[in-house]
């Protein structure tokens, strides 16, 4: 499993951090596709028709952010890749984690923690 921290995340907390934009509510969603995340990653792999779940966020360690998130699924599949963003549909991508092959069928669940340590 590969956790990436793509540019337009690292760009979002410089806006975090400068006040050109608050901390607001962070969502999670998760993908089928086979496409890795890159530095210029945008969106997740295939994204599922699953609404994005509203995430809860935490701080771990001084270093370190989590987001905790749980996601149910209404059809078979199998989920590749999650990732965090600002807004519950479209968004920035904050951090993807890809290198998952979770199968669901109808009516199960996944809990995901995607964590982010910047060192």
């Amino acid at each position: 499993m590969a956790s990436v921290y793509p540019t337009v995340g690292r760009q979002l907390l410089v806006d975090y951090i400068d006040g050109t934009t608050t901390s607001e509510a962070h969502w999670i969603a998760a993908g089928t596709g086979a496409t890795a995340f890159t530095a210029t990653s945008t969106q997740i792999s295939t994204e599922v028709s699953e609404a994005r779940v509203s995430a809860t966020k935490s701080q771990n360690a001084a270093d370190t952010n989590q987001w905790l998130g749980t996601q149910t699924y209404t059809g078979t599949k199998t989920v590749t890749n999650a990732g965090v963003f600002n807004s519950s549909s479209t968004g920035i991508l904050i951090v993807g984690v890809d290198g998952l092959s979770i199968a669901v069928n109808n009516g199960d669940s996944i809990q995901f923690t995607i964590r982010l340590q910047q060192t």
